[in-house]
């Protein structure tokens, strides 16, 4: 039964195509496809041209009709004949400039001898041919100017094809253009007209004509952003990468770029309309979040900007930030997190770097990123931290999937403000627990390296990202550092010493189209060494909770097989320099925004060094079997900008039980309550884990 044509008739014909009847007939329904609609010819047609594009070039269609009952059938017979393949490839051999050009991409040509004619491929040839010209200064050519003839004459089924330029190209797309003046217009309004630009109107800079009657804009930025120089011969790709350097300036809101012709002198005047931002915003920011450690809440940011600061694209940023966190999944909960912090940054599009002058190519300006930041972390009940942090750093793109940043100076200041005598009580029985209440001082180094593959896909491809962080080097070299014989001391803190390796490698495997396989690899290394015989905690690896390993609760993990002591009114944290994670989760969609998961998590934390406190927290060659496994189903909400996900989660290893126990598969009852409140964990998230 056809529904749709049953509810266009049962509404009969009504006046309107509001209410009932209307919705019925215009919106459910489907009007009948009635047989003298059909067009017996032209799809004949259509089917045999088909096929000759395709190399059929003595198909045969024939097309008939069959009625019963009122109902028709159209049938078309399709006899293909033979198929032709190419036989040969030949490029003009005329003495122009243009042919000449061709000719030289003709090795990397994509009609093969021995394959199967097909129009597509021969109208993709004469777009690559247009890309190569384009490259090489011929601005005006275009792949209509292009013609690919064909010989089927050969006899076997094959053909012969000749690659020429067509006679009636016109002479400008048959000469080499170069850049004679470039005009950059920084202020320009989108609904003012476009026209040429007096020189007289312009300040000249480095072979460049920048109208800027203000003088808002320091010429120099448009220097580092353009690629073209007068006098160069064109090329697409330099077009390209002007306009997306002055995009990434983020100073910008539109640009406009054009290029004339200069009379008749095979010669390009460039234009180039900004339109810029607001100079100074006033923003503010609404977010909901969950961490790997259970915390979800929510934070209030507000921000100030101020772009091109110093007339030179520079962007200033002043936030404020006030936020609190609360624990839901945690037996021991009411330990929740406030935090009050501010941050200013200031970015230069470009890197400064004392007596030299570093430039990067791409179609992404690099920037340096100068950072002031102060917060104050509460947990309630036990403790009050506040922290300082500055940092030097570089940022920059090769492409849009590859991204670095460098830090090579980077201060970070922790020290407590208040301890509860809860918790002070607390570490007299748990020495572990001073580290997170420790003054820590750390100077040193990172870089991190950033892969993301699923640019321009849809759900498929690597994510990778690495970091290399270094503390501690010079300082200790210069004190002779030696803990915990001869620790040192800066600002009344022992600096860190160490070296820090992490990778979070993903992948992710379309199964079908509404269904993916996720997966993830994490693995840390840290090396205290010199003044530390463990990463500061802040640096520390943590495992467990919502993002994490859900069977366990944040942080509840290791190191090794360490079984942390709970005090009578909460769960101590626990950490480690040596990390390894995986997680391997099963996503499809349900209906409509309703998506479920099957996930499976397994992983530890370990210490490089031997700690007295914690009895098999070391890493050891049986690391292997010391993961903590588990397993779980989820439910994800996704309305595209947020999406609400549960995780029920229930262990299938206890790293912290006996070798030989610690698989506890066989222990699983879901019909038992006591079970059910020792093992499952529920898991409220925003956002997808990984």
């Amino acid at each position: 039964m056809r529904f749709k044509l049953w509810a266009y008739n049962l509404a009969g014909n009504p006046k309107k195509k509001t209410g009932l009847r209307g919705w019925l007939k215009y919106t459910v329904g489907e009007p009948p496809v009635l047989l003298s609609e059909v067009k017996l010819e032209y799809n004949e047609k259509v089917l045999q041209n088909t096929l000759e594009n395709r190399g059929y070039f003595h198909a045969r269609v024939t097309g008939d009709t069959v009625v019963r009952r009122k109902k028709a059938r159209a049938t078309y017979a399709v006899e293909t004949g033979v198929q032709y393949m190419i036989n040969e490839v030949n490029f003009d051999q005329d003495s122009s400039v243009l042919q000449q050009k061709i000719n030289e991409t003709a090795s990397e040509t994509i009609l093969k001898k021995g394959e199967s004619f097909d129009l597509d491929v021969i109208k993709g040839e004469r777009t690559r041919i247009d890309n190569y010209l384009k490259e090489h200064g011929f601005y005006y050519f275009s792949p209509d100017f292009l013609i690919i003839q064909t010989d089927t004459t050969i006899g076997n089924n094959m053909v012969n094809l000749y690659v020429k330029v067509k006679p009636s190209t016109p002479v400008k797309a048959r000469r080499v253009y170069t850049i004679n003046d470039v005009y950059i217009m920084p202020n320009f309004r989108l609904n003012a007209n476009v026209s040429d630009t007096a020189k007289q109107d312009a300040v000249l800079y480095k072979g460049y004509y920048v109208v800027d009657k203000r003088k808002l804009y320091n010429p120099r930025m448009f220097e580092q952003s353009l690629q073209f120089r007068p006098g160069e011969v064109y090329n697409r790709t330099d077009h390209n990468l002007s306009i997306n350097r002055l995009i990434s300036l983020g100073v910008f809101k539109f640009v406009k770029n054009r290029f004339a012709e200069v009379d008749d002198s095979a010669k390009l005047n460039a234009y180039y309309y900004l339109t810029p931002l607001p100079k100074k915003s006033l923003r503010a920011e609404i977010n909901a979040n969950t961490k790997s450690n259970n915390l979800t809440g929510s934070a209030v940011t507000v921000g100030w900007r101020n772009r091109n600061t110093f007339k030179g694209g520079e962007l200033l940023r002043i936030d404020a930030t006030v936020g609190s966190e609360f624990q839901y999944s945690s037996t021991f909960t009411g330990y929740n997190t406030f935090r009050v912090g501010g941050e200013a940054s200031l970015e230069y599009p470009r890197f400064i770097v004392p007596f030299f002058n570093v430039y990067t190519p791409g179609g992404y300006v690099p920037k340096t990123k100068f950072l002031l930041g102060y917060d104050i972390l509460t947990r309630q009940k036990l403790y009050s931290m506040n922290s300082f942090r500055a940092n030097l750093g570089y940022i920059w793109k090769e492409n849009i999937r590859k991204q670095h940043e460098l830090n090579p100076v980077s201060i970070t200041y922790v020290q407590p403000l208040w301890i509860s005598q809860m918790y002070t009580d607390s570490m007299k029985d748990d020495r572990t627990l001073q580290k997170a209440v420790e003054k820590q001082f750390i100077l040193g180094s990172s870089y991190n390296y950033n892969y993301n593959g699923l640019t321009g896909t849809f759900n498929e491809g690597f994510y990778w990202n690495g970091l290399i962080d270094v503390s501690g080097n010079v300082a200790g070299l210069l004190s002779g550092a030696n803990a915990p014989d001869n620790p040192k001391f800066l600002f009344n803190a022992q600096f860190a010493q160490y070296l820090k390796l992490e990778s979070d490698l993903r992948y992710y495997l379309p199964i079908s189209k509404k269904s993916v396989l996720a997966s993830r690899l994490i693995t840390g290394v840290g090396v205290p060494y010199g003044n530390s015989t463990e990463l500061p905690y802040i640096k520390q690896f943590f495992i467990g909770g919502t993002n994490s390993i859900r069977a366990f609760r944040s942080r509840s993990i290791g190191p090794g097989t360490y079984l942390p002591q709970p005090t009578k009114t909460f769960i101590p944290d626990q950490s480690g320099d040596i990390k390894l994670e995986i997680n391997t989760e099963l996503r499809m969609q349900l209906a409509g925004i309703v998506h479920g998961a099957a996930f499976i998590d397994a992983g530890n934390v370990w210490l490089f060094n031997d700690n007295p406190d914690k009895a098999g927290a070391k890493f050891s060659k049986d690391f292997l079997s010391e993961l903590a496994v588990g397993a779980g189903l989820g439910l994800r909400f996704d309305i595209s900008f947020l999406v609400l996900r549960f995780d029920v989660a229930f262990p299938l290893r206890k790293p912290y039980l006996t070798p030989g126990n610690r698989w506890v598969i066989s222990q699983i009852d879901l019909l038992n309550p006591g079970w059910r409140k020792s093992n499952l964990v529920y898991n409220l998230g925003i956002g997808y884990p990984f």
